[in-house]
């Protein structure tokens, strides 16, 4: 518990360092170059084919007879659909932008959070691990999909109102702890290195992992505030990935130094331990003396 509670703070006050600040706007910086983009070459045609849609659907003429009923009788269709064609194109490519941010972002935080704690903690431990994209990507790929698996199935018991409060962030921290935990040791610890240290340290792992998927839920309220005022999307949508990516920049601290010094200490611990000596190798080598009853 020393290990968990030291690797905590050690994590919270690495998020106040300007490098690690740099990291959680990265993210920001790569959602507004991606929005520009696809503002400069498609928002016009999106914008026209939002309002075509809404023109021949039945919407306008709903919430006209909405309006109509609380006495605000002076809108015409076409104001309408001026205001809700924006509206609807942000809703349907948001989500998009944001998550392709976020992997891009997931990416390249990563590495260098065990970049950054590695030469300022652990200069001297050595590179064992493999180091491999594709291998990482697999993994990561592989428990994604049995968490989502683990999530539908789960999906009839979330209707218990405890359960819904235990299992989604139960099943959301075991893939943090395996996702996180196996990016923090990909470098530094060789495979049997990496399976002891989890097998010995799997219940601190767990528990970080589903404190993890507390803390992610947090943006939630942000995107729920989006959902209820859509016209503020310029300040909340920002906001929430901002707030997400730090969540995702402190866990990724929290592990990374917690698992960088247990793999130390055990390093350390299996030093210590003398080997066993080969006794009939020793034995061999002293002289046989005779017997007093030897002749």
């Amino acid at each position: 518990m020393g290990l968990l509670f030291d690797s905590f703070w050690r994590a919270v006050a690495y998020c106040f360092r300007p490098r690690i600040i740099l990291l959680s706007l990265l993210p920001l910086i790569i959602m507004g170059v991606i929005t520009a983009v696809l503002a400069h070459f498609y928002w016009s045609a999106a914008v026209a084919g939002a309002a075509g849609w809404i023109a021949s659907s039945r919407l306008v003429e709903i919430v006209l007879r909405v309006l109509q009923l609380v006495g605000l009788t002076s809108l015409e269709p076409a104001d309408l659909t001026r205001v809700f064609a924006p509206i609807i194109v942000v809703v349907l490519v948001a989500p998009v932008v944001v998550i392709l941010a976020l992997l891009l972002a997931a990416l390249l935080i990563s590495p260098a959070v065990l970049r950054i704690v590695a030469a300022r903690r652990f200069p001297a431990l050595g590179r064992h691990g493999p180091d491999s994209f594709w291998r990482s990507g697999f993994w990561t790929l592989g428990h994604t999909l049995v968490a989502l698996l683990a999530l539908l199935i789960s999906l009839p018991f979330w209707l218990i109102p405890p359960l819904i409060l235990i299992l989604p962030p139960l099943i959301w921290g075991w893939l943090t702890y395996r996702v996180m935990s196996h990016d923090a040791l990909d470098l530094h610890a060789s495979v049997a290195e990496r399976r002891a240290l989890l097998q010995r340290h799997r219940v601190p792992l767990l528990v970080m992992g589903v404190i993890c998927g507390y803390l992610g839920a947090a943006p939630a309220v942000i995107w729920a505030s989006f959902a209820v005022f859509a016209v503020a999307f310029v300040v909340l949508i920002p906001i929430g990935v901002w707030i997400y990516t730090l969540v995702f920049v402190f866990s990724a601290l929290w592990f990374t130094h917690y698992c960088l010094a247990a793999l130390e200490a055990q390093r350390a611990a299996s030093e210590t331990i003398p080997a066993p000596r080969d006794l009939d190798h020793e034995h061999a080598s002293e002289p046989i003396l005779p017997l007093p009853y030897d002749r």
